[in-house]
């Protein structure tokens, strides 16, 4: 059996074929323009195939709940034409397929927690770094939404003395994490992509001050038994040490666990064991699962 899935990006959409197991068999990107080409380039593909269910991770912010007149809508977002797109509607229509939609980071979250990283374990929080900021997590093996869906990026940050952009770049909120610690705040704070950037630059301290700061909130917050770091930025593997350190700086030994001590944070905050395709993993598990509930997320 074949199930599709779209890792639906502002910048790419990644179609591909797969196994309700999260084998990938098949993949095709296509620059995300505008809905009326980009729909049919992806309606083009996954049609070619013979696919029970479509799965759906998408940038956000999404209508998630299942009451609402626009569910599986994008409603805000810088990308002007996609404003208000019922992408769950139209790719179900067009596909004539049972088709489930969540947030990507939701989707990466869900596949590190059945099969990757996470696998074990009862939660998990995947938090991707790139050029934006957002999280997925996953209480009691079942993905959180509630109001709307997490928003890990737009947590407010207490900014560092030394942070020369200390109102950050978001639109929204003034020093909020993705405004502080995604990839274009780097490069606007610092003149430099952190592509770039060399492992001794002082990007990289303050970079992990503000992930840290974000891993503490979650930990006294959600508790979850592990933490997973994803996206571009943190293919700069010279992170996680010094995100760690800080993270048990910041804790001063206030939570008891093994996991979080200098022997036991290695194995706590993590990188995703799926690598890049967690998104498409879990968008192939999402569909699968709306073959078997078509009510499912």
């Amino acid at each position: 059996m074949l199930i599709g899935a779209l890792e639906a990006g502002g910048t790419n959409m990644v179609c591909s074929i797969g196994t309700p197991q999260g084998d990938v068999l098949q993949r095709a990107s296509f620059m995300t323009t505008t809905p009326e080409v980009t729909i049919d380039q992806v309606v083009d593909f996954i049609g070619k195939f013979d696919v029970k269910a479509l799965g759906i991770g998408s940038f956000g912010p999404l209508d998630l709940a299942p009451s609402s007149p626009t569910y599986g809508s994008i409603t805000d977002t810088p990308k002007a034409a996609w404003v208000g797109y019922p992408l769950l509607r139209v790719l179900s229509s067009r596909l004539g397929l049972p088709t489930a939609i969540d947030t990507a980071v939701n989707c990466a979250a869900l596949a590190e927690s059945k099969m990757g990283a996470g696998k074990g374990y009862s939660s998990l929080l995947y938090v991707a770094v790139g050029t934006g900021i957002g999280g997925g997590l996953v209480v009691e093996n079942r993905l959180v939404h509630g109001l709307v869906h997490p928003e890990l990026g737009h947590m407010i940050m207490s900014v560092e003395p030394s942070d020369t952009m200390p109102d950050g770049t978001c639109p929204f909120h003034r020093h909020c994490l993705e405004g502080l610690a995604s990839g274009p705040a780097i490069e606007k704070r610092w003149g430099l992509s952190s592509k770039l950037m060399t492992p001794d630059h002082p990007a990289w301290e303050l970079e992990a001050s503000y992930l840290a700061q974000m891993c503490v909130n979650s930990i006294v917050t959600f508790s979850p038994e592990i933490i997973v770091l994803g996206g571009g930025v943190m293919k700069q593997t010279h992170l996680f040490p010094r995100i760690r350190k800080k993270t048990l700086e910041l804790l001063g030994g206030y939570v008891a666990s093994s996991r979080l001590t200098p022997e036991g944070i290695d194995s706590y905050i993590v990188a995703p064991a799926l690598g890049v395709n967690s998104c498409v993993v879990g968008a192939l598990l999402l569909g699968a699962q709306a073959l078997e509930e078509p009510s499912t997320r």
